[in-house]
């Protein structure tokens, strides 16, 4: 053990370093955001306003005209689609949760018939006198907690509407922020050329090329797999004829960012509440229509997003659910840069150069180069 420890301990003091700077930069990130949340929305909104206003000024229009014009836009867009897929959302999930109780009720009344079903087939065999007490008290408690996990998922959803207030507090703030950094930039620019140390500035490079260029294009991918989704489930529960079917491909579109998990997590309970209620047509048509959407993005997915990440969805599942345990909302936005960054960092060779490795255990491996 003695001897292990000589020969690792160099290569887990480096790991152990870049584990507590990726650590450190989460928590950073982290207590950052909870503070000026406005700063960081500001950047986003920058980002998409800046294209356009940037064009405006090329046509010899002010820059503070420009990025006002531009800005106008965004807000009468933004919130022109906010308030609309809000009120569209609220009223129909406001309908679906006074309707909730009643759907128990379904769903505990096909269990017991089910129950009663099975009960007179068991009673030709030997089974003990209470199997269909015990029974009826397990369906009985499986709707009840279904009953539960639906309340909650719901209660949950109103609660984050609940915080929109905040949300545009937080936005009109931005908003001006970001009208500010747009005007200025340019001399933002000249400062952080004169200012920034050389090393610095190799690394905003490196995260220029590597980084941002491949966090880019994974979000448009991502957006564009998100519309898809949405307009594909959207289009089918319409015609199909179902209620809410705007809330309801909303939330697909929702979840569908998830890795692993997807419109699956809508789609799966809700075929089996239908199997349950003996709904059978409508089941099948949303078990072809989850198989449609899962194969459209099997097939889109490695086209749109290409090797932009690069990066297992095992892994990134893993590492989005650490950094949200440990960071909250702002280490679920950040773990996809530094996922990308840290592979990054590893293709271009510097964790080779960084992590020290016991020679003498990969001197086959020389030799075979």
């Amino acid at each position: 053990m003695l001897t292990f420890y000589k020969r690792y301990w160099r290569t887990a003091f480096d790991i152990g370093l870049i584990v507590l700077t990726v650590f450190l930069i989460m928590w950073t990130f982290s207590f950052l955001y909870k503070i000026a949340t406005p700063i960081f929305l500001a950047f986003v909104i920058y980002w998409m306003i800046e294209p356009f206003a940037r064009f405006l000024h090329k046509r010899k229009i002010k820059k503070s005209i420009a990025t006002a014009i531009s800005m106008l836009l965004f807000i009468v867009v933004i919130l022109s689609v906010i308030a609309g897929a809000t009120l569209i959302f609220v009223s129909q999930i406001t309908n679906l949760v006074h309707k909730l109780p009643e759907y128990t009720r379904i769903v505990q009344a096909q269990l017991v018939v089910q129950i009663d079903y099975l009960t007179d087939k068991f009673d030709a065999l030997p089974l003990p006198d209470d199997l269909s007490a015990k029974i009826t008290e397990l369906g009985g408690t499986i709707a009840a907690k279904t009953s539960s996990i639906i309340g909650w998922l719901l209660a949950y959803l109103l609660s984050m509407l609940s915080s929109f207030s905040t949300f545009i507090i937080n936005f009109i703030a931005a908003v001006i922020l970001a009208y500010f950094l747009s005007v200025e930039i340019e001399s933002w620019k000249i400062i952080a050329k004169e200012k920034t140390p050389n090393t610095f500035k190799k690394a905003g490079v490196f995260l220029r090329d590597n980084v941002i260029s491949g966090i880019s294009g994974y979000l448009k991918a991502q957006l564009k797999l998100i519309m898809l989704t949405f307009i594909l489930v959207f289009v089918a529960l319409l015609s199909l004829g179902v209620n809410n079917a705007f809330s309801i491909s909303l939330l697909a579109a929702f979840v569908d960012v998830i890795p692993l998990l997807g419109v699956t997590a809508v789609f799966i309970p809700w075929i089996v509440y239908l199997f349950i209620v003996g709904q059978t047509t409508l089941a099948i048509w949303l078990s072809a229509v989850l198989l449609v959407v899962l194969l459209v993005r099997q097939i889109l997915e490695p086209k749109l997003v290409g090797d932009s990440l690069g990066v297992s969805a095992f892994t990134m599942l893993s590492f989005m659910i650490v950094s949200l345990s440990l960071f909250g909302v702002a280490g679920l936005i950040l773990s996809p840069i530094l996922i990308i960054l840290i592979k990054s960092l590893n293709d271009q060779g510097y964790l080779e150069r960084w992590i020290r490795k016991p020679q003498e255990e990969y001197e086959v491996t020389e030799v075979n180069k």
